[in-house]
């Protein structure tokens, strides 16, 4: 449901090292994934399709959040534009 997709992409999120993005993505065969991927790399470069994405850069949090990145990824879920994730992911099936 919908909070196991939650921890696992706020975890995905947390995990990644250093400069990053967390990622939904849809692989070729259908099935939905969710991974961290470092720096200014793409899961298209890998031939996944994007559903959702959080960055995990420091530029985007730090101003408000310090260190507090785990603080940051629960506030992310209060402005995701679903419309949009749904979008994405009906054009990916």
């Amino acid at each position: 449901g919908f909070d196991a997709l939650k921890e696992a992409f706020t975890q995905a999120a947390l995990n990644q090292f250093g400069s990053g993005w967390g990622w939904l993505v849809m692989d070729e065969g259908g099935q939905l994934q969710i991974i961290s991927i470092s720096n200014q790399n793409s899961p298209l470069s890998e031939g996944l399709k994007p559903i959702l994405t959080v960055d995990v850069w420091e530029h985007a949090y730090y101003l408000k959040y310090q260190n507090r990145r785990a603080d940051y990824l629960e506030n992310f879920w209060s402005v995701v534009n679903w419309a949009k994730a749904e979008e994405l992911y009906l054009q990916a099936r």
